[in-house]
């Protein structure tokens, strides 16, 4: 019979050996608990991780992260890991995300179904080996330059950000949106894990990992100003920090995309993405607060 368990430090080698079979839909998951540890003080990137047991091995486990995000991976067992991870966090939720069908069963289980959403899809799910990048000629060219941000630049970037979250992801303008934005700016500045594209001299393009792993990346906040669209800053931008990683070592790249937006798509497949066959569910409730 299947044992439940609150992890707790000690828990990531079984905990890395799960998520490792599920890789491509677990890197929330595996870059949270590596960035910040099993236990759960609501601080950046920590949360609340129920596992599932079977003969000592994990099957399945959920987590309530700080921010409100309920990630899955469970294939089994999902209703128990589910509501323990929410029960035992005491935190709202804001959103769900993990493996498309996983998502749409936990919308469910929690009885959520019918919550009014900012977002809810369905994504199609990218992977490319590093080695296999197509470099974009005007980077190659060093037309354009793909580098970490400057200082007096975050504010910048703080508000391309603010309107990826209103563009991409449905969310409102609302007084928080900004400060929320420049704080996450400023965790990417401190991690390193943010890049701009700079055309003589001003910045024109902007992509972010969302997670981050030795040997894997997930893009995320992939922004270019409408005004600047149709010109390649996607690509170069996306490319020079596939570039970084690959220099450090990095081997390959994941990211999700929503299957009505064919410009994203278009520019992933043109550096050498690839569908991998699965779909990622993303779910971002209405912020009932305003």
């Amino acid at each position: 019979m299947p044992t439940l368990k609150t992890l707790q430090p000690g828990d990531e080698k079984l905990l890395e050996a799960f998520l490792c079979q599920h890789a491509d839909t677990s890197m929330f998951l595996r870059s949270n608990w590596r960035a910040a540890g099993l236990l759960d003080r609501g601080e950046r990137f920590q949360g609340t991780y129920v596992a599932t047991y079977i003969d000592e091995a994990i099957v399945a486990v959920a987590a309530h992260f700080w921010n409100g995000m309920v990630i899955v991976q469970a294939p089994v067992n999902l209703p128990e890991v589910v509501q323990a991870a929410v029960t035992q966090s005491g935190r709202a939720i804001a959103g769900i995300s993990g493996p498309a069908a996983q998502v749409e069963a936990t919308k469910s289980v929690l009885g959520l179904s019918n919550r009014p959403t900012q977002l809810d899809e369905s994504e199609i799910l990218f992977s490319l080996m590093l080695a296999d990048l197509q470099v974009p000629p005007a980077l190659a060219a060093q037309k354009v330059q793909c580098r970490l941000p400057h200082s007096d630049e975050l504010e910048l970037l703080s508000e391309w950000c603010a309107a990826y979250n209103i563009e991409a992801l449905g969310q409102k303008e609302t007084p928080s949106l900004r400060l929320d934005c420049r704080r996450v700016i400023e965790a990417r500045q401190a991690m390193s894990m943010h890049w701009v594209l700079v055309a003589e001299n001003t910045p024109v393009s902007y992509s972010a990992f969302n997670a981050s792993l030795p040997d894997i990346v997930q893009i995320g906040g992939v922004w270019t100003p409408p005004a600047l669209r149709g010109k390649g800053y996607a690509k170069s931008v996306v490319a020079g920090s596939l570039l970084k990683a690959r220099s450090h070592g990095v081997k390959r790249a994941i990211l999700f995309t929503s299957h009505d937006k064919q410009a994203a798509q278009a520019v992933y497949r043109g550096i050498g993405f690839v569908p991998t066959g699965e779909e990622y569910g993303l779910v971002l409730f209405e912020n009932t607060q305003g």
